[in-house]
Parts: structure tokens; sequence; C-alpha cells
């Protein structure tokens, strides 16, 4: 069994669009699915991949009815997917309230993407209403690629955040892009999960063994970041790390599936 933590895909009629958006504000990153929902399941058969948790992101207030209209759209199956919220948005509360009724498990917050800092002080009540109704939340963590600094979501920030949140938390690429240190200093032995996305090329061996010593299996889940990384790609890093069977079996599936509860 394998899960993946971490996808993204779109509605077809704005797929090519936002693949190219993307890829260009990244520097050129290469896409290895055409952004469609489809497009998704192909990559996930031709890389063996059981179920994916599909991230979706409302980048303005307009956005949330129709993102997360999408997100249900395609939820059940091998997909899993997680809402949105714009934290500025006058109906942000309503809409984490609606995404609990669609049956959605969790939300996706990107810092950068949606202009905030994790640990600013408007984001509380979002945090306290997200824990009332036990959602997951997950933030893009760390640097971006497309943004300059600073950013949202380092590891400093995301410790600062972390005594609002009383729900399962996931800090992505292995706790934060480009933070290897930071992440060990700041969260490691924290109640926080990191997924593996975006990290082969990308996160230096040392730091990810560093990371595994002093944060365990138990909080580390499998993910890529695809459409823009491959299950391929993130198994050729974790398998150089010397894990056991029982700590592999555990960051591939058994962790997500005891917090997806599936």
């Amino acid at each position: 069994m394998l899960i993946d933590f971490h996808t993204h895909c779109f509605p077809e009629k704005i797929a090519q669009k936002a693949i190219e958006k993307l890829s260009f504000a990244s520097g050129g990153l290469t896409p290895y699915t055409n952004g469609t929902v489809s497009g998704l399941k192909q990559l996930m058969n031709e890389q063996g991949v059981d179920k994916a948790v599909v991230l979706n992101i409302a980048t303005n207030a307009r956005q949330q009815t129709s993102v997360n209209d999408f997100a249900a759209s395609i939820n059940g199956g091998n997909i899993i997917s997680f809402g949105s919220v714009f934290p500025d948005s006058e109906d942000c509360v309503y809409e984490l309230e609606r995404i609990s009724s669609l049956g959605l498990k969790g939300v996706k917050l990107h810092p950068d993407y949606q202009g905030f800092s994790v640990d600013e002080e408007k984001m509380i009540p979002i945090y306290k209403k997200i824990s009332s109704l036990g959602l997951i939340t997950i933030f893009h963590a760390g640097f971006d690629y497309g943004f300059p600094p600073p950013y949202g979501a380092t590891p400093d920030k995301m410790e600062r955040a972390l005594k609002y949140l009383d729900c399962p938390v996931v800090a992505a690429h292995w706790g934060g892009i480009d933070c290897g240190e930071a992440v060990i200093k700041h969260l490691c032995g924290k109640e926080i999960y990191f997924d593996t996305s975006f990290g082969y090329g990308n996160m230096p061996k040392y730091y990810a063994q560093k990371i595994l010593e002093t944060h365990s299996a138990d909080k580390i889940l499998f993910g890529t970041d695809s459409p823009w990384h491959t299950a391929e790609m993130e198994m050729r890093l974790l398998k150089t790390l010397d894990l056991g069977s029982g700590d592999f079996e555990k960051i591939t599936h058994q962790n997500a599936e005891k917090l997806l509860r599936i």
C-alpha cells in the first residue's frame, strides 16, 4: 500500500493554464501530469500509488466556494480531497463549516499564496474553528520557489502557531523547504506531522536522517507534490535513509491511514 499525502490537480477547464502559470512562477519546473484529475490518476497507476490526498488552495476570497465544490466533486475512491479557505474572506468561518459538512477531512493553507504568516494574530480564530471541527490542517512550509522572502511558514513561525491548533497538523516538505536545521530546532519532537513531498533533490540526506532520528517515523507521511515530483522520485530519497521495514510501512501508508481514519 502506498498513500501519497500531497498532490494537486485542477478542474479540466483551467488545468493547462494553471500548470503553465505555476511552472513559470517556479522557474520552469517540469510537470509530470497535465494537471487534471485523470492525469493524476494515470500517474498514480503508473507509479503504484493506491490513494492520493489532493490539496486544493483558495488563492482569493472569490474562489472559496468553487474550490471546495471541486474538492467535494472529486472526493472518493482513491482520491481523498481537502478543502481550503482564504483567511481574509469574510465568510471564512462559515466555509470551514461547509468543508466539514461536505465530508472533506482537511484543509490546505498556503501562507505565501494566500498572503499571511502562520503566527499572525488574525489566524487564531480560524485555527480555533478548524480545531473545533477536527479537520486535518496541512500547511505549505518553508521557502517557496515561486515567491521572494520573507516566507509565511518558516519553522519558527510554525512553532508559534502550533499552540493555537488542537487538531492534526502537517507541515509539508519535510517540515519546511530549505529549512532542515530550523525544522530540527523548532519542530522536531512537537505534535506535528511532516510530509516528504518535494524532498528528492532538495532535502539533503543528512537532514532527512536527523529529522527521522529526532522526530521519529511515526510523524512522517509519504508525499510527492505531484505534478511536480513523482512517487518514484521521492522513493529514491526514502530508500537511502536506512529505514527498517516497520518504519517504511509507517511512512508509506500506516501513518496516513491512522490520520485519515481509513
